[in-house]
């Protein structure tokens, strides 16, 4: 039987680069992603098609997926290799790929192909409790296959999304905390900076999580979030910066929570801006074509921007008062509903 299964990327509001370092995030599903479409075959191949990709094609043994794939053939051969390594009998079918959210935006299309690919070769909904397990998995397939030491921010946003909700998300415990989204009518949008970045170790995405991970080192813990800010003061350049990011990025997490309840949204916005200022000064995670995005946003009336996603290029996310008048260029984006099966 022919199933169709859509994952969706994501934008984070709040908490970037603080999954891979046992901190807080405050993401949630959109409505843009990538559906999976997989019809059985017979033999003993898979076969995927990339129809954003020109149609190109990739075929393997089901039972043997190569390991010198690049691009989107990484992510097929990956999750085909763990999901049967996890102990699931896969079938030989044709996968076919199409999303609707660019690569690059910083939007998760990474993590949004991972999750419809597993959905659509599994055949099922995966229920609630299963889901934590399957982002851990989606999570080694980009780690050891594609090459980028992404966290678990991006695939438990994407499987665990709800409508209406941002995911409040300790990665410490991995506890997910639904917070309602109700903005009061003021608007989020996305921008695109018009640079594309990728999570590769051509990027400084990597490095930084060399950095944090020889921060760890120095200060003899297992995460960056278990700091104290004392002793982060005393660490070297740019060690020191690296970890008063995350710290503060922690901090401002339960702070943008604590607005959105009392229904304060202007204070989301300067956390935005706070957030911003950090990825740029602390994290250095900017670049020029984002910077002047971020100021042409606030110069139209946007309450707060920041970069979203890894930075290093992507687009950038921005919160608009009522009434305020949208950018030509700005795409709104709304909390909606996890990976599942299309009808």
């Amino acid at each position: 039987m022919t199933v169709s299964a859509f994952g969706p990327g994501r934008v984070n509001l709040i908490g970037e680069h603080t999954d891979y370092n046992g901190g807080l995030a405050l993401p949630f599903a959109i409505a843009e992603g990538v559906t999976v479409t997989a019809t059985p075959l017979d033999g003993t191949d898979i076969v995927a098609i990339a129809h954003d990709a020109g149609g190109e094609e990739d075929r393997f043994a089901l039972a043997a997926p190569p390991r010198d794939g690049e691009g989107w053939r990484a992510f097929v051969r990956g999750m085909v290799a763990e999901l049967t390594t996890a102990g699931h009998d896969l079938r030989p079918v044709r996968l076919e790929i199409r999303g609707t959210i660019a690569q690059g935006s910083g939007l998760s299309s990474s993590a949004a192909l991972e999750v419809a690919l597993a959905l659509a070769l599994l055949g099922t909904d995966p229920p609630a409790a299963d889901r934590p397990a399957l982002a851990r998995l989606c999570s080694r397939v980009e780690n050891d296959w594609v090459g980028a030491r992404t966290g678990l921010l991006d695939q438990t946003a994407s499987l665990l999304g709800e409508p209406g909700t941002a995911l409040r998300i300790d990665f410490q415990t991995m506890e997910v905390t639904p917070i309602a989204l109700d903005l009061q009518g003021w608007q989020l949008v996305t921008v695109d900076s018009g640079q594309s970045h990728s999570l590769s170790a051509a990027d400084g995405y990597n490095e930084r999580r060399a950095e944090c991970a020889e921060a760890c080192r120095v200060l003899d813990i297992e995460t960056v979030s278990q700091a104290g800010l004392r002793e982060a003061q005393d660490l070297q350049e740019p060690l020191r910066r690296r970890v008063l990011h995350v710290l503060d990025e922690n901090a401002r997490v339960d702070a943008t929570v604590q607005a959105l309840e009392r229904h304060e949204i202007r204070d989301v916005g300067r956390l935005l801006d706070a957030s911003h200022a950090s990825l740029r000064d602390l994290y250095d995670s900017s670049t020029p074509q984002v910077e002047q995005t971020v100021q042409r946003l606030k110069d139209q009336g946007a309450a707060g921007a920041r970069m979203v996603g890894g930075g290093f290029g992507g687009h950038v996310l921005a919160l608009f008062p009522p009434g305020t008048p949208l950018p030509d260029d700005a795409h709104t984006v709304e909390p909606g509903p996890g990976a599942h099966l299309k009808d």
